[in-house]
């Protein structure tokens, strides 16, 4: 038998960071212009998340139906590109530094539940990757983790550990497999 008690959920202490207008604003913002196959320009995508309180860089590559939940909550630098279909599931902070590559259909997870609570109670934490790394296509980027400068998680991967500098990470749960050398 089961001792977990879903009608006991309580994430009353979870703020967003932004009133419900914002939130709800944004959320149609989104689902029109970024969750969408309608592709308007990258340039207009930064400055939408920048109106709605993100730090974007220079020459941000934003491809169609890419999710964003709270762009508030979001840092970005130059350079960087984030393919068809990532999402951006930022309930903490998401920081991205510069010439980093979140590819097509990752998704960067800073959002989940406590297993071992029987009331299945929120847990949040922030994601940083640094400069010059790259999230494969399909992969997972779990709550709490850095991905240090020039790290990658390949493709379908599931990182929930933090990734050392210039480290390949592969697998589920992703493992450091060999160095990344740049030539």
């Amino acid at each position: 038998m089961s001792s977990v008690d879903l009608s006991r959920y309580d994430n009353k202490w979870y703020s967003p960071g932004a009133g419900r207008l914002k939130r709800m604003l944004w959320y149609a913002i989104n689902a029109a212009l970024f969750d969408s196959w309608w592709c308007p320009s990258s340039v207009l995508k930064s400055r939408l998340l920048r109106i709605f309180g993100a730090k974007v860089g220079l020459g941000v590559v934003i491809k169609p139906r890419v999710n964003i939940k709270y762009p508030w909550l979001l840092s970005i630098g130059d350079h960087v590109w984030i393919g068809e279909g990532a999402w951006l599931d930022n309930l903490a902070s998401l920081s991205i530094g510069n010439n980093v590559c979140v590819s097509q259909g990752a998704y960067l997870l800073t959002g989940n539940h406590d297993y071992r609570d029987p009331y299945f109670g929120l847990i949040v934490r922030p994601i940083t990757l640094c400069d010059g790394t790259w999230v494969g296509a399909r992969a997972i980027v779990c709550p709490g983790v850095t991905m240090h400068d020039g790290s990658i998680v390949t493709s379908g991967s599931v990182l929930q550990v933090s990734a050392e500098a210039s480290g390949i990470y592969r697998g589920n749960p992703a493992q450091r497999i060999r160095e990344r050398v740049i030539q």
